[in-house]
């Protein structure tokens, strides 16, 4: 459908899951929910909890796998055959361990970078022509490669205001490319957002 967008979070579903860092994808697209107003609805066929709205003529579906990671492509692959999107039109908001906490950079397409839920979805759908917006985790400070347990674990408390920066910027950044396109939301907002105290010295 031409006049329709998809902006998909990826993230574990589950109370246990909710403010850990592997669900950053997620609490961005409850964020955009949140200002929106949009309400989400259970949709059995595609797996997944989805918000609508209408923004500038087009419906904009926001969706949350209830798969579970590494299976995420089930739900992105059903949901852009059921409505014929373009994967143009299609954006999966991720999170990235190999960025720096409080970094985010946006691409029109690339490689899963190792991503198990990107891996899925390129699976799914066919192809790797589609945005990514990388949210930056960061890694432990001693650079272990296996970082299950820190990926599955919540913010800490210093962490927790500059993630909202995070989450506001990214909300801005998905919106520009609805409206302006990719290649200026990329300009405009890719990069490393710093720390409200940071940005008043």
């Amino acid at each position: 459908m031409e006049n329709l967008n998809l902006i998909v979070g990826l993230g574990n579903p589950g109370a246990r899951y909710a403010r850990t860092r592997h669900n950053i994808g997620f609490q961005l697209v409850e964020r955009l929910a949140e200002n929106w107003r949009a309400n989400w609805t259970a949709e059995k066929k595609f797996q997944a909890r989805v918000a609508r709205m209408e923004r500038g003529g087009r419906t904009v579906l926001l969706a949350e796998p209830q798969t579970f990671m590494n299976a995420s492509g089930e739900t992105v692959g059903a949901m852009t055959a059921y409505y014929r999107l373009s994967l143009a039109r299609l954006l999966v908001a991720v999170d990235d361990a190999d960025l720096p906490l409080g970094e985010i950079r946006l691409r029109s397409r690339g490689s899963s970078g190792g991503h198990h839920g990107l891996e899925s979805i390129e699976q799914h759908v066919g192809g790797r022509e589609f945005a990514r917006l990388r949210l930056g985790i960061g890694r432990t400070a001693d650079g272990k490669r296996e970082i299950t347990d820190y990926v599955l674990a919540p913010f800490d408390g210093p962490e927790t205001g500059l993630v909202n920066e995070i989450l506001t910027a990214a909300s801005a950044q998905v919106e520009c490319w609805l409206d302006a396109g990719i290649e200026k939301a990329m300009s405009q907002f890719n990069g490393a957002i710093k720390p409200r105290n940071e940005k008043e010295n």
